[in-house]
């Protein structure tokens, strides 16, 4: 039954109440934050458990009173709203007791890379990270531009945006794969729709107690940065790049004009990548129970494609086309989208669990 199954929320709410009034406790700061922010987790469970059971109390009030002479017509009138509050609650209740994933608040990496498509793909680079940097600016979030390589035409080869702000990886945990743009390219004389590719990781921020990198694994070499076509813009060796040996991985980083800055940054990068790898071969091991879920930031899935003749931007994974790309793309108003993903996600978590 789920009420048995909600109460030891509402114990273990009450046994934290009463841990953080306890003065010992309290004079323990990091244990009073992380029992504080457990109680924080709990909290919507517990506040729609109390509506539930008062609601399942009030629904027996009334059933009792169904066959008293004076007041059996007004108790079954009130059992038909307070069974739709039933129905209500549980269905948010089992969305509240949907797992959460542990990297849902952190901030992440988003990186764009050109695929197929030349010049073109860069270009559309460009105008997708546009697309994300007005979202993030509606949702209230800080960007930073990481790392870029610019495309010979315009655009980027690759960019790094550090997006900041609580719940940036719920909402952009969806994006992760490949996009691919059905459209003229400025430089196609006759008018021919090209289709072109780019891919989209998300990797969320990693704090430095959350992945481990042995100095030994590492090889820092530094350079001058360069810019477009090689023309030089920088004359000190500010320009890193950092190969992990292990994986092969590697980050460059010339934005900053300060050695030790680009450093840090290619780090946090690099960190982000080895956290992205060890999930997706812990999830390769879970693919079974996985494989229907939507989100994963596989590269090799196509999840998205932008047709412009049409104006048409249509998601594979949950089959949506809306005729409205432009006003889309042009004010980052990809929520209608994220909202859809995030519910298809929430139903077959539930599907998939004993909820």
């Amino acid at each position: 039954m789920l009420a048995d199954r909600l109460k030891p929320f509402l114990k273990r709410y009450d046994e934290i109440s009463e841990s953080l009034s306890d003065p010992k406790i309290l004079s323990d700061i990091s244990l009073v934050t992380k029992l504080s922010k457990e109680q924080r987790s709990i909290e919507p469970v517990r506040n729609a458990t109390l509506q539930y059971l008062e609601v399942l109390k009030n629904i027996e009030d009334n059933k009792s009173l169904i066959n008293d002479t004076e007041l059996g017509d007004l108790a079954k009138e009130e059992l038909k709203n307070l069974e739709i509050s039933q129905n209500k609650l549980e269905e948010e209740i089992k969305i509240l007791l949907i797992p959460k994933d542990p990297n849902d608040e952190k901030n992440i990496f988003l990186e764009i890379r050109a695929g197929t498509g030349g010049d073109e793909a860069a270009l559309f680079a460009g105008d997708l990270l546009d697309a994300y940097l007005r979202y993030a600016e509606l949702r209230g979030y800080k960007t930073e531009i990481v790392s870029q390589s610019e495309g010979s035409a315009g655009g980027f080869k690759e960019v790094i945006l550090l997006v900041k702000g609580d719940g940036a990886y719920s909402r952009l945990k969806f994006e992760g794969g490949t996009h691919r743009v059905q459209r003229v390219p400025e430089t196609e004389s006759q008018g021919r729709v090209h289709t072109s590719a780019i891919t989209v990781a998300i990797m969320p921020e990693i704090e430095d107690s959350e992945i481990q990198i042995n100095e030994n694994d590492l090889r820092i070499d530094v350079m001058r940065a360069s810019g477009h076509g090689g023309q030089c813009v920088n004359t000190t060796d500010s320009a890193v790049r950092i190969t992990h040996i292990p994986t092969g991985l590697v980050v460059t980083n010339q934005d900053g004009k300060s050695q030790h800055k680009n450093k840090e940054a290619a780090m946090k990068v690099l960190k982000a990548r080895l956290y992205d790898l060890q999930e997706k071969e812990r999830k390769a091991k879970e693919q079974s129970e996985r494989k229907d879920q939507v989100g994963t930031g596989d590269r090799s899935g196509r999840i998205r494609t932008y047709n412009y003749p049409q104006n048409r931007i249509t998601d594979h994974r949950i089959n949506l086309t809306l005729y409205r790309l432009d006003a889309i793309m042009a004010g980052g108003l990809f929520d209608e989208i994220i909202d859809l993903l995030i519910a298809h996600a929430q139903a077959e978590a539930i599907n998939k669990s004993e909820i």
